[in-house]
């Protein structure tokens, strides 16, 4: 039996986790530096964590449980805060987006944590190109069938989410034709993507523990799928977006998913998700982003992204209104993502400068 949390903090709490990537604060490059600002916050009390990632030159920004989408808000801008500071006793810098323009993954250090090391060794060159950041949403489940139900419900628009959330147009320093490279990069790991459907929470459990009985993991965490039970934090773990630079758009889409998990979880249950459907929609979203055409969750229909973002929108307008989010949303532009502004600047200057301007964003609203 995996140990369970459900229901042992407030319905629709938070956790949120940025993955932000560490940079030389002159040549703007990828550099490890991970270690160094662990130690650094293990000296301070901060609103969460600085945690290791895959790469040395990569750190998880984790808050504290919160009540609401505004008060994880505060949390991360606090922890970036802190992350650059420490970053800059290094001559370093912190940057947030799905990926850096230029520096190439595969000649990053591997954080020194065996559990990496050891992952790196079975998974070879697919671990090797995980340079990539994404946000993951925690929300807080009240009992384990409650969160299947908001699994189910949430998979229809995740896609959505991701061609909104598009913040990685780069990879290796070239333009890659995607809207999100982050989200091509992590379907090449094992368990990726959308996960299988589940009759029950009881049958994603045994799920799970026969992986790990056939030695194919050692855990659900290494699951990898677009969302997925958490349930030692009694969570459902949403973790499709992109990474923002933005941490005002962080918490709109911290706040958009803790009310799509509330609307879905105490509606009606949903009809499963198509996976087929999902594939595509999820290719859709990663080339296209906000330009994707995708199929409607009902399935009988084809529409664009924007106009999908209203319907989703006025979905959970009554969760939203309940749990005090409104304004969070407002930043949320359904016909335009981060990556455009990358794209933008590429073509007008130099990647280098694509770098520098997400550096800078990334602690604007920490100032």
């Amino acid at each position: 039996m995996i140990e369970q949390a459900f229901g042992q903090s407030s319905p629709w709490s938070l956790g949120v986790e940025e993955e932000v990537m560490i940079v030389d604060a002159e040549t703007l490059a990828l550099t490890p530096g991970v270690e160094s600002l662990v130690s650094w916050a293990e000296g301070h009390t901060l609103r969460g964590v600085l945690k290791m990632e895959l790469l040395a030159s990569m750190v998880e920004l984790a808050t504290e449980v919160c009540e609401s989408a505004g008060e994880a808000r505060g949390a991360l801008v606090e922890l970036r805060a802190a992350a650059a500071e420490a970053a800059r006793e290094h001559g370093q810098a912190i940057a947030a987006a799905g990926t850096h323009a230029f520096s190439l993954p595969t000649e990053q250090q591997i954080a020194p944590d065996p559990r990496y090391r050891e992952f790196v060794e079975y998974a070879g060159i697919s671990a090797r190109r995980q340079a990539v950041c994404g946000l993951h949403v925690h929300v807080g489940m009240p009992s384990a069938e409650a969160c299947m139900q908001a699994l189910e419900g949430v998979l229809a628009w995740l896609p959505l989410v991701l061609a909104l959330s598009a913040n990685s147009p780069f990879l290796s320093g070239e333009e890659t034709g995607l809207a999100s490279s982050r989200a091509e990069v992590l379907a090449q790991l094992p368990r990726a993507a959308a996960p299988p459907h589940f009759d029950s929470y009881d049958d994603w459990e045994a799920f799970v523990e026969r992986f790990v009985a056939l030695g194919l993991a050692d855990g659900y965490t290494r699951f990898w799928w677009d969302a997925r039970p958490h349930p030692k934090f009694g969570t459902l773990e949403i973790r499709v977006p992109d990474q923002p630079t933005s941490v005002e758009l962080t918490a709109a889409f911290v706040a958009l998913l803790q009310a799509l998990c509330m609307t879905v979880a105490e509606g009606p249950p949903t009809r499963p998700t198509h996976r087929g459907d999902y594939a595509q929609n999820r290719w859709a979203a990663l080339r296209f982003g906000p330009r994707a055409e995708l199929i409607h969750p009902d399935g009988d229909r084809v529409l664009p992204a924007p106009e999908l973002t209203y319907e989703l929108l006025a979905l959970i307008e009554p969760a939203v209104r309940e749990l005090g989010s409104v304004e969070l949303l407002r930043v949320l532009d359904p016909h335009r993502c981060e990556g455009d502004r990358q794209l933008e600047i590429a073509r007008a200057g130099t990647l280098q400068e694509v770098c520098a301007d997400v550096a800078e964003r990334s602690v604007a609203s920490s100032a």
